[in-house]
């Protein structure tokens, strides 16, 4: 108990710079935290794939489509147990910052193959009987303030012109990480528009769902669907769901690789930090330490002190970046629902940023405790006059 009391003393001889010290690491661990969670949203949608889902598409590029025809022939691929389609719309709803995924899909067999969004049956049948009906997850509709029952119109870009749409439905994500952000509406919508105003543009699909009878032979089913196309005009690429989304992510490599270089990158400026402040102290200390050596301490006590006074700034330091992390976690989350509908502030998070609080601690007094112990009494005393 007297050795905490003296480290506890010694800590708080420089009171103000201690503080200091100890907000520098609260706000590096929170900076770590934060910048970890943006990373970690980049990725919870491969959380929510499903292993018996398959997603094909055209083997050149995903803005590449190929024709209706081949949904009847995946259909009869051994292991397909059902497949959909879907096309990406793009568009903008009144504004280009008012971003959010909008997609044609099957009105017949999409949802069924995403039990994960929950639609009322009522909101369902209207859906199916209106040809420029949609469906919006429901975060989406709190952002805009839809209800259903609302006309909305979205001008195209990929598909030019002002295209109407009555919202007859807002599903819910049965898990917390299921995305509900995303505008449904009806293929057969589209496909209609296109037959007058482009029939070159009609009959065609940007991808396929597939759902698989057995998870474990996906690569082998992947690899049948890709094999009735080999030598066509559209050949195509068949992958798990989690492939698929993860090749969306790869697009944004360069800015996940940038984030996970600047979280460590704060970390280690604050081990900088700390480090000066330790050896600060350490010099401001010689001669105290000079004195506990002729008073019989060993090293292993002046260690002791040195690292217990550099353990205690880490850790105070990394409980406070932890406590500010869950207040600004929910902030970046509201700051960036139009991107990334969920900031996760993991368990595992949270022990990194423990965890290099802890390891800063520890590298940062190295060198003040190898100074203390190697400085002979002599030396140490020698400012003593």
């Amino acid at each position: 108990m007297k050795i905490l009391k003296l480290i506890f003393r010694n800590s708080m001889r420089h009171s103000l710079r201690t503080m200091l010290t100890i907000l520098g690491v609260a706000i590096a661990v929170t900076a770590f935290c934060v910048i970890r969670s943006a990373i970690d949203a980049w990725y919870l949608q491969t959380e929510a794939s499903a292993p018996d889902r398959l997603i094909a598409r055209n083997a050149v590029n995903i803005m590449f489509d190929f024709p209706l025809s081949y949904v009847n022939k995946v259909a009869g691929v051994e292991g397909v147990e059902a497949v959909s389609y879907a096309n990406w719309f793009g568009g903008v709803y009144v504004d280009k910052r008012n971003f959010f995924p909008k997609m044609a899909i099957d009105q017949e067999t999409y949802f069924e193959l995403y039990p994960e969004f929950l639609v009322p049956d009522d909101q369902w049948k209207a859906f199916q009987t209106e040809r420029n009906a949609a469906i919006v997850g429901r975060q989406l509709a709190d952002r805009f303030g839809w209800k259903v029952g609302d006309a909305v119109r979205i001008v195209g870009d990929i598909y030019p012109g002002d295209w109407d749409f009555v919202i007859r439905g807002i599903y819910t994500g049965a898990k917390e990480n299921t995305d509900e952000s995303t505008w449904f509406f009806r293929w057969d919508y589209l496909d209609e528009r296109m037959k007058a105003e482009t029939p070159g543009r009609a009959g065609r699909i940007g991808w396929m769902v597939i759902k698989i009878e057995d998870p474990t032979q996906h690569a082998a089913v992947a690899e049948r669907i890709d094999d009735l196309f080999v030598n066509s005009l559209a050949e195509t690429k068949t992958q798990t769901e989690e492939e698929f989304v993860l090749e969306f992510i790869s697009m944004s490599s360069q800015i996940i690789m940038g984030l996970r270089i600047v979280s460590f990158m704060v970390i280690g400026i604050i081990m900088l930090v700390m480090a000066n402040t330790l050896a600060m102290a350490a010099r401001e200390r010689v001669n105290e330490y000079a004195m506990l050596k002729t008073l019989g301490f060993r090293p292993v006590h002046i260690i002791g002190l040195v690292y217990g006074e550099s353990m205690m700034i880490a850790v105070l330091g990394g409980a406070i970046g932890l406590a500010l992390a869950f207040l600004t976690v929910p902030l970046l989350e509201a700051g960036v629902e139009n991107f990334l509908p969920k900031v996760p502030l993991t368990q595992l998070t949270l022990a990194l940023g423990m965890t290099s609080a802890t390891i800063v601690g520890l590298l940062a007094a190295v060198f003040p405790s190898v100074r203390a112990v190697r400085t002979s009494i002599v030396d140490g005393l020698r400012p003593i006059d």
